[in-house]
């Protein structure tokens, strides 16, 4: 009995090891690949955003009128590159606005290692960079797509953007670690905590929040909570049989339509 309950532990134990100098190989996924295949039919230019240590981050930039229309800024998700999101951007680019997608650190070939601190970093630089290029922040829509909806909270906080859209939200990673890894102790493990409803109070800008009751990555039951939490003025869009990767279809896009004519 006293070897076996060692054993256990002791396994136990290893699994704690590995998954605290892991654990960033697990949440990050840069070289997944999914619908690389689309072909775009927008225009855009290839830039190359300043980061930190001399690096750059690779980012597409799609312009129609910088001066009277507003810029989407896209920070995308865990997993994949910028070719991923093709068949979104395919669709955003027949709204009346500008945007601008960025790859992090790690992705898209970009040098450096993805973290919480880097992550936040790295949108910060890209609102420096739009700054520079003198868009006005009450010209800007922050848009954040699953882990991207933790930077995207981070960087409109007491910030008077046009406003923000959350695309298959968390509650924090910390919630999240926890579903999937019940027996473990997340809260006393995890590095990158990504703490969104916690910054909630700070984001006092039109939000619209997107989440499919069918997602089985991101329960629908927190990014339920994300809205509930939020400030007005708030919108939401759940449909039934949508699940993470949300389908682009009429419903979402008017759904996108209506909440961009609002601000």
């Amino acid at each position: 009995m006293f070897t076996a309950l060692t054993v256990v532990v002791l396994c136990y134990l290893l699994i704690l090891v590995f998954v605290f100098f892991y654990q960033r190989s697990l949440l990050y996924h840069p070289f997944e690949n999914n619908y690389s295949t689309d072909s775009t039919n927008f225009s855009y230019e290839e830039v190359y955003i300043p980061s930190s240590n001399g690096n750059s981050l690779k980012a597409w930039f799609h312009t129609k009128d910088l001066n009277n229309k507003k810029t989407l800024v896209f920070f995308h998700g865990n997993a994949g590159d910028l070719r991923n999101r093709i068949y979104k951007l395919n669709l955003i680019k027949d709204f009346e606005i500008n945007f601008l997608i960025v790859a992090y650190r790690g992705f898209s070939g970009n040098k450096g290692k993805p973290t919480e601190a880097g992550l936040y970093e790295d949108a910060q630089n890209t609102l420096n960079w739009l700054k520079n290029k003198e868009v006005r922040e009450d010209q800007i829509v922050i848009y954040g797509e699953s882990l991207g909806t933790g930077v995207a909270i981070e960087v409109a906080q007491n910030k008077k953007f046009a406003g923000i859209i959350l695309e298959s939200p968390f509650t924090s990673m910390v919630d999240a670690g926890k579903f999937y890894y019940p027996y473990l102790p997340v809260s006393f493990l995890l590095k990158d905590k990504y703490e969104t409803v916690k910054k909630l109070r700070n984001i006092n800008i039109p939000i619209l929040v997107m989440h499919g009751k069918n997602d089985k990555i991101v329960p629908f039951q927190m990014g339920k909570k994300v809205f509930e939490k939020a400030n007005k003025p708030k919108f939401s869009y759940f449909p039934d049989h949508d699940d993470h990767m949300m389908d682009y279809n009429k419903n979402l896009l008017e759904a996108l339509k209506n909440f961009f004519q609002s601000i």
